[in-house]
């Protein structure tokens, strides 16, 4: 076997390739764009090589045959972020089940990494922000992935796990069907807020975009960004999030709540456009882009998916959830039945809270990612990703 850099074009064709000739018998997989994956590794186009570096390669047999990719990166700004060694990162891992070529490209992230300063690195994760190509598959198969998730194929659990990466964190999505009956415990809560009169809710105006991206910055600034990791979102790149999000919005299903007409909380759905995509084959040229419209118009995308929830802290645990998680049920499963199934963005399961508002909006943890670390000195203890409110006296016997 033969490991390759990647540094001409023909190597960068063979390892955007090499999914589509391993998953071509996987009706589950869906063929991510090709200038999704091609912008994660281009200087002009991700931000992230500002402040890092990337390498990548692919494993050829001694035939030729591509049957294994991988990239390693590290991010100068994270590197000692919250964490108690230099850590790195590899993902966009592919290959045939075959441990030798595996552990190949394991290694071969691994001496980058450690000629780079690193003692850990993390994977498979994603060069760039959290919401892409994070996390190994190992629950949900026989479901479509979200658009920018990572699919895989099984086998690829145990080939991480038996060359020693461990658990950092698991990434659950939470899958129902649209119609069926939400936990009674939150029409309680919402009953509740709907006989305050200060509390309000309503969907998104797309001709009152600007004013909704302000909302939606505000909420977000004040309900996540205190969070460890979680950097503050300006105007800008809020802006910036809602110009992308705009040729598929579905006003119907972004809901705010409002205090004294105040935002103070939101609800992000979309389609989810993984749904249409499978359609274009990865490639959105203007035969996509027609097979693109085609779907939008005839409404086929039957799956909607729950990007982002929020409440500022001063309305936390009054039940507020409970309120704009009822609001939005009555008209989905009222006048409104244009989706079947739904999906929430995965939450971390060190992210006690919002799974627990998962967990009463129903449905079963139909996915499973993982984040998976591996520590170069094999004798230090492995910690994993301390839970979101946690104080550190009670997290010094943790260690695994």
């Amino acid at each position: 076997m033969k490991l390759i850099e990647v540094k001409d074009k023909q190597a960068a064709r063979e390892f955007l390739m090499l999914p589509v000739h391993l998953y071509k018998n996987e009706k589950h997989w869906i063929r991510p764009l090709d200038k999704d994956i091609n912008n994660v590794f281009d200087r002009g186009k991700n931000k992230y090589f500002r402040n890092g570096k990337l390498i990548r390669w692919i494993l050829k047999r001694e035939d030729g045959k591509t049957i294994g990719r991988v990239a390693a990166f590290i991010n100068k700004k994270t590197v000692n972020k919250d964490n108690d060694q230099p850590t790195g990162g590899m993902g966009f891992f592919e290959c045939v089940n075959d441990k030798g070529a595996a552990f190949k490209l394991f290694d071969a992230c691994k001496e980058w990494l450690q000629k780079e300063g690193m003692e850990a690195m993390d994977g498979p994760i994603n060069f760039g922000d959290r919401d892409k190509w994070w996390g190994l598959l190992v629950k949900g198969f026989e479901l479509d992935p979200n658009y920018n998730c990572n699919y895989s194929f099984p086998y690829y659990q145990q080939l991480f796990e038996e060359y020693g990466f461990k658990t950092y964190f698991e990434q659950i999505t939470f899958v129902r069907k649209v119609m069926d009956p939400l936990n009674p415990r939150l029409k309680e809560k919402a009953d509740r807020i709907f006989r305050n009169p200060k509390y309000s809710f309503r969907h998104m105006r797309l001709k009152e975009i600007d004013t909704y991206t302000e909302y939606f910055r505000d909420i977000y600034n004040a309900a996540w960004a205190s969070h460890k990791g979680v950097p503050q979102l300006s105007m800008q790149l809020a802006k910036h999030l809602m110009k992308q999000m705009k040729p598929i919005i579905d006003e119907k299903i972004m809901w705010f709540g409002f205090y004294e007409e105040k935002p103070i909380a939101f609800f992000i759905m979309l389609p989810e456009v993984n749904q249409i995509f499978k359609h274009v084959n990865g490639k959105m040229d203007l035969i996509g882009k027609l097979k693109f419209a085609w779907h939008q118009w005839r409404k086929t995308n039957k799956k909607m998916f729950g990007m982002v929830f929020g409440i500022v802290p001063d309305h936390q645990g009054k039940g507020v959830e409970g309120a704009i998680i009822e609001t939005v049920r009555l008209r989905v499963q009222g006048d409104y039945q244009r989706y079947k199934d739904f999906e929430m963005n995965w939450i971390g399961d060190f992210n006690a809270r919002m799974i627990h508002v998962a967990e009463q909006v129903g449905g079963d943890r139909g996915k499973i990612h993982k984040t998976y670390r591996y520590l170069f000195d094999r004798s230090k203890p492995f910690k994993r990703m301390p839970i979101i409110g946690e104080k550190k006296e009670n997290r010094k016997n943790k260690s695994v």
